[in-house]
């Protein structure tokens, strides 16, 4: 069964240009509220806040306690879109590191302030215990 990320946001255009800077295809109708990208079993939608709250009253932009999580192909896609972006201006929440759990990891803020989680695959080699405390930004 297929699944729907919905996030909200208070500017569209904005939000597009950042997830495009990832490498996102993105193509919406213009001038609309929403877009949404279709992944294969799950599809992430974007809502401009004002037409979110015509289905949620309740709709707030920013940062909650869910990372959106992007799987790269390998160790150096970390670092490469961490300067990318970063360098581009938008906000870094943790910098790269090799975690405990055998990847490389790292962790940008889209407009909103939404966490977004870069992550290579988990390594054998590159594992170890006990988890040391990760870089700061």
């Amino acid at each position: 069964m297929p699944t729907q990320l919905n996030l909200v946001v208070q500017d569209l255009d904005a939000t597009l240009r950042f997830y495009r800077l990832l490498g996102w295809e993105i193509d919406p109708p213009e001038g609309e509220p929403h877009t949404a990208v279709d992944f294969g079993a799950v599809s992430v939608a974007f809502d401009q806040v004002d037409f979110a709250r015509r289905w949620n009253t309740g709709a707030q932009v920013g940062s909650g306690g869910i990372v959106l999580g992007l799987s790269v192909a390998k160790r150096a896609d970390v670092d490469e879109l961490w300067k990318r972006m970063t360098g581009a201006g938008y906000g870094g929440q943790q910098p790269p590191y090799d975690t405990f759990w055998g990847s490389r990891y790292a962790v940008l803020a889209d407009p909103d302030g939404n966490p977004v989680g870069l992550m290579s695959p988990s390594e054998d080699a590159h594992r170890f215990w006990p988890p040391a405390q990760p870089p700061r930004a």
